[in-house]
């Protein structure tokens, strides 16, 4: 960070105005230290908390997971991991929303990819009683198409000790209408996850404030997309 003036740099503002005044990302990079080559802490934390789905995300990543994204390694990670088991013991154990209906699944989905220019598919991991345990954005297209990678899907459900578990993506565009391809992948995901014992609880499609569901109506108590669009 020496092209950022001294006072600018995250830990002497943590100093000046505390650490309120920090975003989340620079609250991670006084956490790493340094970044590396050719990027800043500052680089890094946003890498990370963008591969991570945001600080929840990132406080649920394992050590080792950590310390293979660039500009991290062992230290750090430990460091990051550390930091966050602190504030999960200070505070109590991480109250998770439990995703009952396919409205909940939109809310969670929109504030990670809602807004994106591009379009991008999240999966919702969840436990037995659908308690969401973790969420990550693991595909990123274009502003009019993103593959939906079945098997990486049902891989970081595995991965992360899920039972059940939602998928959603955006439409850069304004419309939710599901495409013919959107149902059909969304049949074969759960096809395939029925047959590796897991529970696919819903595929929501988000754009803006407006979501719909991919294999049903939207809810009665949800309004349609304004026609203007």
């Amino acid at each position: 960070m020496a092209d950022v003036p001294i006072d600018d740099r995250p830990r002497e503002r943590l100093w000046r105005q505390g650490a309120a005044a920090l975003s989340d990302a620079e609250i991670v990079a006084v956490q790493l230290g340094s970044g590396r080559a050719g990027a800043s802490a500052v680089d890094v934390a946003q890498r990370l908390l963008a591969d991570w789905g945001g600080m929840r995300g990132l406080a649920g990543a394992r050590p080792q997971e950590l310390a293979k994204a660039p500009g991290v390694g062992p230290a750090k990670a430990a460091r990051l991991a550390s930091a966050f088991a602190v504030a999960s013991r200070l505070h109590g154990p991480t109250t998770w929303p439990t995703l009952t209906t396919p409205a909940d699944i939109a809310r969670e989905a929109a504030a990670l990819i809602g807004q994106s220019r591009v379009e991008q598919v999240v999966v919702l991991v969840c436990d037995g009683a659908n308690r969401l345990k973790r969420a990550e954005i693991i595909a990123t297209g274009s502003a009019k198409a993103c593959p939906m990678p079945v098997r990486e899907i049902l891989s970081t459900v595995l991965l992360y000790d899920g039972v059940a578990f939602a998928v959603a993506h955006n439409h850069p565009g304004g419309d939710a209408t599901p495409t013919s391809a959107d149902v059909r992948t969304t049949r074969q995901l759960s096809d395939a996850s029925s047959t590796v014992g897991l529970r696919l609880l819903s595929h929501v499609i988000v754009t803006g404030a407006d979501w719909r569901s991919v294999l049903g109506p939207a809810p009665a108590d949800h309004a349609e997309p304004r026609s203007d669009r």
